[in-house]
């Protein structure tokens, strides 16, 4: 099998594929409140449809992994994204919240094939050495999805509805399938039959978290992301209803925390080169760790200025930013034959964390507004802990 090429055009499909998670949820976040309504539900109960879907797309990475190593990553991502498409569909006309819930985890098992399959082709395609500066680059432009789209979102749910986000996700899902079947070539060319086997599938990830590399940039990622979920989770409620923002403005105010992550993955992208993806995740998951207490410091001493929740998030989401796509790479680059199974052991990893803390901010922020701080606090110590235990004396690369 010819190898795939690098191209511009392949990294902005990869790019847009990658984006499907992020843009599944952070698009109609200014309509929960509304859907609360809608529903005659209650906020966690809603909240429920963003813990399902990360349950989701976490179950789904475990079998898109393996399975991408021994059938081709290209059959795994265009199945993927039918179902997303045809799940989007349903969750539009949705007739009750139970109804949501459940289509939200379909929609999920599809939506997963972008990331898990997206970070394995460029593995393949750019090779360990350059995988990190790309992964930063998708990074970052994978963030002008979430940039606009709670803005996008907020006025889509003020002018036609909350179903109009949904709708939106069907049109942008074709448009993809499309491009899939015209532009994405096969890029694994070490193909394993073996590992469909159950019981090598879960040896290879026994091997994976045996490495204490693997293991650190696992830790590390997880919980970084798991802070940036528990703003997602909560940040409609808080800002929406405690702050009293309207949907659009909140759509605004999510976008300046967004942009920290922008520039943390643009700041990797340039400097991954010069400085190595170790040294920048070790400043990514310091910085994380300081704004997070910050952000904890100021709610216990009772400031609950908006500017209390949204300057420290951003210095979070801008540590996550450096974290993500060098943890990422150097989680990846000493398994070429492994790539797609490497891949899904961490984004499963990274969404059932994120899930349960997702939940539990969810279930928590109507009767205590300090739950984000606390959550975020927490996890961001915890992935300086992970780091400072594991791969301290890792060599930068």
């Amino acid at each position: 099998m010819k190898p795939a090429t690098p191209s511009y055009s392949l990294l902005i499909l990869l790019t847009t594929l990658v984006a499907t998670g992020p843009l599944a949820t952070d698009l109609y976040l200014p309509a929960l409140p509304t859907m609360v309504k809608v529903f005659d539900s209650d906020p966690a109960a809603v909240q429920l449809t963003l813990s399902v879907f990360l349950a989701g797309f976490a179950c789904g990475q475990l079998v898109y992994g393996p399975l991408s190593d021994r059938l081709g990553r290209r059959p795994l991502m265009l199945g993927g994204m039918l179902i997303y498409c045809l799940a989007s569909v349903g969750c539009a006309f949705a007739a009750n919240i139970e109804a949501l819930v459940a289509l939200r985890f379909v929609q999920a098992l599809g939506a997963c094939a972008g990331p898990v399959l997206g970070r394995a082709i460029v593995r393949d395609i750019w090779g360990a050495t350059d995988s990190a500066r790309i992964i930063a680059y998708l990074g970052s432009a994978m963030a002008i999805a979430p940039l606009f789209a709670p803005t996008l979102g907020g006025i889509l749910t003020v002018v036609f509805g909350w179903q109009a986000n949904f709708i939106l996700l069907v049109a942008l899902s074709l448009a993809q399938i499309i491009a899939i079947v015209l532009w994405l070539p096969e890029s694994n060319v070490h193909r394993h039959s073996a590992t469909l086997n159950p019981r090598l599938m879960f040896r290879n990830f026994g091997l994976l978290l045996r490495d204490r590399r693997y293991l650190g940039c696992l830790s590390t990622l997880t919980l970084s992301f798991s802070a940036l979920f528990a703003f997602i989770s909560a940040s409609s409620f808080l800002l929406i209803d405690r702050h009293g923002l309207s949907p659009q403005v909140y759509g605004l105010s999510f976008g300046v925390v967004v942009t920290g992550y922008l520039l943390g993955s643009l700041t990797s992208g340039r400097l991954v080169r010069r400085l190595g993806s170790g040294n920048l995740l070790r400043k990514g998951v310091w910085l994380g760790a300081i704004a997070g207490a910050t952000m904890l410091a100021l709610e216990s001493a009772g400031v609950h200025r908006l500017s209390a929740i949204l300057g420290p998030m951003f210095f979070c989401t801008a540590a996550c930013g450096l974290v993500m796509p060098n943890a990422i790479a150097q989680a990846l680059a000493p398994y070429p034959t492994l790539a797609g199974s490497a891949s899904a052991l961490m984004g499963c990893t990274q969404m059932c964390l994120a899930a349960l803390v997702g939940a539990a901010v969810g279930n928590t922020i109507a009767a205590h507004s300090g739950a984000l701080a606390i959550a975020v606090a927490i996890c961001t110590g915890f992935a300086l802990l992970a780091y400072l235990l594991l791969i301290p004396r890792q060599r930068d690369t």
